[in-house]
């Protein structure tokens, strides 16, 4: 079962979704907060595996705190809970997991839940296969083949700067197209297996030819500048690696 911790100014609100995630049978809610200061002592004691986080908290942002959740050693599935969509992009940036919109909609909820599960699954079949992981160097004049919609695109290997995955799909970045696939992106690690590419974060596997500038973030983690300007964030996991391959 998964264990969620809401953070929400408004009471009823945070009742409301309460309810609605007790409804799944899937979530136990170990704990909720009103303000950043007691959400942090919370969620730090509490090691909720998800965070469900609105924007606008009073005299504070809901994006502050997702920003200091990203530092936690166990860093938890953040899931925006807001009134205000026109924090998206914003959101994503921290790598939420999603983006609810009030009035709750129990559908909705499930929704995000399937997408956690099916994310959780994967992460499980990846640090299985870790062990065993090797990287092949391959042609750079190379192609992956990508299933875009109902079409085969053939991307040239080298002009991936990165690949992630937001809002349930995984994305495929280069230097003038972006391609949203259904494959996973572990799929699409195993399809590349190169020595230019290594993963820098759950979500994020980057080129790193394609890497024009390293900006430290909070506690110890960093923010890739690409060379197409797009930003992709470190997690502490994987900056001892990072910082063996280029060496700083």
């Amino acid at each position: 079962m998964l264990k969620a911790f809401i953070v929400d100014d408004e009471p009823l609100a945070r009742d409301e979704l309460k309810y609605l995630l007790l409804r799944t049978k899937q979530v136990e809610v170990v704990g909720e907060a009103e303000c950043i200061e007691d959400a942090l002592d919370d969620i730090r004691s509490s090691a909720p595996d998800l965070v469900f986080l609105d924007i606008e908290l009073a005299e504070d942002s809901g994006l502050k705190l997702a920003e200091q959740l990203l530092s936690f050693d166990h860093t938890p599935a953040i899931i925006f809970a807001t009134a205000y969509d026109e924090y998206a992009l914003q959101a994503f940036e921290l790598n939420a997991i999603d983006y609810i919109l009030k009035p709750f909609d129990e559908r909705r909820i499930r929704q995000t839940l399937e997408k956690i599960t099916r994310m959780q699954t994967i992460g499980e079949k990846e640090a299985a296969a870790a062990p065993v992981s090797v990287r092949i160097p391959i042609e750079q004049t190379g192609k992956i083949a990508v299933m875009v919609e109902e079409r085969i695109v053939l991307v040239d290997i080298p002009s991936i700067i990165f690949v992630g995955s937001v809002e349930g799909k995984t994305v495929i970045k280069t230097g003038d197209s972006e391609y949203k696939i259904g494959e996973s992106l572990v799929t699409i690690e195993k399809k590349l297996n190169s020595a230019s590419f290594m993963r820098v974060h759950r979500s994020f596997l980057v080129n790193i030819n394609h890497i024009s500038e390293v900006q430290p973030w909070f506690n110890s983690t960093y923010n890739l500048i690409m060379t197409d300007k797009s930003k992709v964030p470190v997690s502490r996991t994987y900056v001892k690696e990072l910082k063996q391959l280029l060496g700083f």
